[in-house]
């Protein structure tokens, strides 16, 4: 009955407070606008792998029908022959996506840093230009995307804030806190118990914008994904209501208490971000990308130009079982077979070059989750974004498996060029299928 008593009360003084109802309402509708965003941008990149895979379709009907009509190619090109490996492969539209998750309605993570597709040829990198479409435009990351995730992990300390500034406080100023402490029975319980109905107030509120986000995309068609971000949503308000109870404990009046929460929440918002990220970058600066560079540029001219011995070594090395082919032992025929396998040589050499850029962001990262034990908001930011999948480990995962795409492909094409292998249309459909990923 105590606690019944101590909620009634503090309901009555929530509904009688503008200011903490308008700011309950400002943050709802922040939270519904992020939601929004992020729901659009799911619509958005499924939309454009459906266009995406009707214009691989299409490509695809078109070299079929060269088979079917005894055709070698277009006839304003005459010298692309789909029937030799190196054009048939060459003409085979593979994609591979990163297809969004339903959770990407909770948090955007780095899905605006890095491309969802990626158009797989025998000289793709994981790292192309087109990696990048999504931060083609400077207003789009000036001005960023608040998402729910953003509001969770900034402006619900601030609606906490909010919400328990003035308890005790007030009481205290005006002289009758000791009468509610011999009417409560207890100082910690009656702080707790007020403290407890906002808490409550809060998670079924959180949990409306949840389920309000889950019917904006097929979040509840994902295996527990739902609860997952219920429950680091709980926790982080646990966190807070937490820090706040303390201070509220062991608070004097009103102004102090405010001044305590603003300066923990400044802390723990951007003073300790700003200063780990400033500490990362100079224990390890951020990778200009210049190996990949030179390799695609210098690299790339070195190969071409080195003796033709020197090139069939490193072709052997790649590929032991080319030695045993009729065209190897023809030297007639070698050299334009040789031509047309450098992009093994070409994509190795990228490989080499983009292990150095990936070994330096895993050192960052690295350092970065070493102060998870100090760095609270970047440590649930990390679990909201491999919950909803726009993490940095989905995207290195999606780049992992488009150097595996680009492995096979030029695999597939250098083994079918050295064995003389004549493509019709059967092969041709094969070479789509085995691409397919």
């Amino acid at each position: 009955m105590r606690n019944v008593s101590i909620f009634l009360y503090e309901w009555k003084h929530f509904v009688r407070s503008p200011f903490k109802i308008v700011a309950l309402l400002l943050f709802i509708i922040a939270s519904i606008y992020g939601l929004q965003n992020g729901a659009d941008l799911y619509e958005k990149q499924n939309a454009e792998i459906e266009r995406i895979n009707k214009e691989a379709k299409t490509e695809k009907e078109t070299v079929v029908a060269y088979f079917e009509n005894n055709k070698k190619g277009p006839e304003n090109r005459p010298w692309v022959d789909v029937t030799t490996p190196f054009w048939a492969i060459w003409s085979t539209p593979t994609y591979h996506f990163k297809k969004p998750s339903p959770a990407i309605v909770y948090s955007i993570g780095q899905t605006e840093h890095y491309g969802f597709y990626k158009a797989i040829g025998t000289s793709s990198s994981p790292y192309d230009a087109d990696m990048a479409k999504e931060i083609a435009n400077p207003e789009r990351i000036q001005s960023g995307t608040l998402d729910f995730s953003f509001v969770i992990l900034y402006l619900l300390p601030l609606l906490l804030l909010v919400l328990l500034y003035n308890i005790k406080g007030r009481e205290a100023e005006h002289g009758f806190l000791p009468l509610v402490f011999v009417q409560t029975g207890s100082k910690n319980w009656w702080i707790l118990s007020r403290t407890a109905f906002y808490t409550l107030l809060l998670l079924f509120i959180l949990l409306g914008l949840l389920i309000y986000g889950a019917m904006l995309t097929t979040v509840f068609n994902t295996e527990n994904v739902f609860w997952q971000v219920f429950l680091w949503v709980s926790i982080y308000l646990l966190f807070w209501i937490i820090i706040y109870f303390l201070i509220l404990k062991f608070g004097k009046n009103t102004v102090s208490n405010t001044l305590q929460m603003i300066g923990v929440w400044l802390l723990f918002a951007f003073i300790v971000p700003a200063a780990v990220q400033q500490w990362v970058s100079i224990e390890r600066p951020t990778n200009l990308m210049v190996d990949i560079i030179d390799a695609k540029r210098d690299k790339t001219d070195e190969i071409y130009d080195q003796p033709n011995a020197l090139t069939n070594e490193q072709l052997y090395k790649l590929y032991p079982n080319l030695k045993q082919t009729e065209v190897a032992k023809d030297t007639s025929r070698i050299k334009n077979v040789r031509r047309n396998s450098i992009t093994a040589l070409i994509n190795n050499a990228m490989k080499q070059a983009t292990a150095k850029v990936e070994e330096d962001n895993r050192y960052r990262n690295e350092l970065i989750t070493q102060t998870y034990w100090f760095n609270p908001l970047t440590y649930f930011q990390n679990k909201f974004n491999h919950v909803s999948q726009t993490h940095y480990d989905d995207y290195q995962a999606y780049r992992d498996n488009i150097q595996d795409l680009i492995d096979k492909r030029i695999e597939i094409m250098v083994l079918d060029i050295w064995n003389d292998v004549k493509v019709d249309k059967v092969k041709y459909l094969e070479y789509n299928k085995t691409f397919k990923k």
